[in-house]
């Protein structure tokens, strides 16, 4: 599936909107389905990144669709500004100054792989964005984290540190998904 130009701006208007709205309220605005715009009602996992300066200021998302593109949007956009772990809430300071980048999920393709080696044979280099899962740990890279890291070994390798799994070993109960994204953001060097 593929969106158009009125549909991206109406999913980074959304985003924005979830952010202001945040701002002012302090709290998570409920998500109006009477926005929605045509063909923004299917259901779809998103994740948006927030930066300001070209430095990452906020991402979070869904892997798995549970609701409508824009409903996704609306919260991951929210969740990205006011509870990723990793930065403190985005004040109204620094609002202005963020870009924000929306990514459409792909659903998720199972790769049966039975170590890293054939791993490593299946990937797609920037095109595709690798989820690992073990046991009760997991960890993603969106398809853009390859322009970070474009050797498919080190883009393994720092996957598995996310996940908390050690660099040089590959647990038994591996399970390994890939999927592709939409991407676009508000200026054309985000996305």
């Amino acid at each position: 599936m593929s969106f158009d130009a009125q549909q991206r701006q109406q999913l980074l208007s959304l985003a924005r909107g979830s952010i202001g709205a945040g701002l002012s309220t302090r709290t998570r605005t409920p998500f109006s389905a009477s926005v929605i715009a045509v063909g923004l009602d299917v259901p779809r996992a998103t994740f948006v990144t927030l930066r300001i300066e070209g430095q990452l200021r906020g991402c979070c998302g869904s892997l798995e669709a549970q609701q409508s593109v824009a409903e996704d949007v609306w919260r991951n956009a929210w969740a990205s500004a006011f509870s990723d772990p990793r930065f403190p809430p985005l004040s109204t300071d620094e609002y202005p100054r963020c870009d924000l980048h929306v990514s459409v999920l792909s659903e998720l393709e199972p790769l049966v792989v039975s170590d890293e080696a054939q791993l490593l044979r299946e990937l797609q280099p920037a095109v595709d964005g690798l989820l690992l899962k073990a046991g009760m740990s997991q960890a993603t890279f969106l398809p853009a984290v390859w322009q970070q890291l474009p050797n498919p070994g080190e883009f393994v390798r720092q996957l598995k540190l996310k996940a908390g799994w050690r660099p040089d070993s590959w647990p038994a109960d591996a399970r390994v998904y890939r999927y592709t994204t939409e991407s676009f953001g508000e200026r054309s060097d985000s996305e």
